[in-house]
């Protein structure tokens, strides 16, 4: 196969988009700053590094698996990053969810400093990304396909092409994560509306998921909480910065978005409740405190 790969951030998307390479045949170098997840990384027969710049040292394929836009910045161009180190002409891929402006930023940087680029934020969740069926909505030159196609397609069930311009695959996932986070806010609200008005959960989750009123996301977190689960699959935390950057972008824009700046208000409420690094499905138990009701698997249920 001949090319070689780097996954910056082993976080639940990294790790899986990681693993995945290895299983299609790519020797693939895992960076992250959790040593325990370093030693897992190793034990799936994975190489790793200590610093972004060790591992961009020796890839044709950088994939960025980071948090935010700031440690994007960080982990390219900062103390051991990445861009430094590559080779010319290596390519960039950036699974990073982020202000759309920033990436155009990035991207320009990046090749300016001779290198590929496209702009590759994922979709799917964790169980898909370890699958190596993520859905990526990418943009970039042909040039870069052409070189990160094989490693695209070990990754992900679904790329769509959405043009040679960096930012069209980032506006594409802010839409998406505006409709993502306006659903789960939503299916909080339901389930303990129907919780306060006397309803069981577990039969109103299983009716509601085979009717119109349905959507991806309340089939998905819902369960969440049916079961009383909220370990993170996808955490509050991640939806404040989400849906941040959707109203901030709106704002830019002179659009209304009132069904996103209320679902971002939930999701703050939330965090602050002390919900930060819990599913973000815990936003439903920001409506059963003011409700005054008890979610499956609290105390009184």
């Amino acid at each position: 196969m001949g090319l070689t790969t780097a996954v910056i951030g082993l976080g639940s998307m990294g790790w899986g988009a990681a693993v995945s390479l290895l299983r299609a045949g790519f020797p693939t170098a895992g960076v992250d700053i959790r040593e325990t997840v370093l030693d897992d990384f190793r034990k799936e027969g994975g190489q790793t590094s200590s610093t972004p710049s060790e591992a961009a040292a020796g890839a044709d394929i950088i994939f960025v698996f980071v948090v935010n836009a700031e440690q994007t910045d960080q982990v390219l161009f900062g103390e051991n990053g990445a861009v430094a180190a590559a080779a010319p002409g290596s390519t960039f891929v950036l699974c990073v969810t982020m202000p759309p402006s920033y990436t155009l930023d990035v991207a320009t940087r990046l090749t300016a400093a001779g290198m590929k680029v496209i702009d590759a934020p994922v979709s799917g969740g964790a169980a898909k990304a370890l699958a190596g069926e993520m859905t990526i909505m990418a943009s970039g030159a042909a040039a870069a396909f052409d070189q990160a196609g094989p490693a695209l397609d070990a990754i992900a069930s679904r790329v769509f092409r959405l043009g040679d311009d960096p930012g069209t695959g980032s506006r594409v996932k802010m839409i998406n994560q505006l409709l993502a986070g306006v659903h789960i806010a939503a299916m909080g609200e339901a389930l303990t509306m129907g919780i306060k008005s006397g309803l069981d959960a577990k039969m109103l989750y299983e009716v509601i998921i085979e009717c119109a009123g349905n959507s991806w996301m309340f089939e998905n977190r819902g369960q969440h909480v049916v079961d009383g689960d909220y370990a993170p699959k996808s955490a509050v935390d991640i939806f404040v910065k989400d849906m941040g950057i959707v109203t901030s972008e709106g704002r830019a824009a002179d659009f209304p978005l009132p069904l996103s700046e209320t679902a971002l208000s939930l999701f703050k409420e939330a965090q602050t409740a002390g919900y930060g690094r819990e599913d973000d499905s815990a936003v439903a138990k920001v409506y059963a405190a003011k409700g005054g009701i008890a979610l499956p698997g609290s105390s009184g249920e």
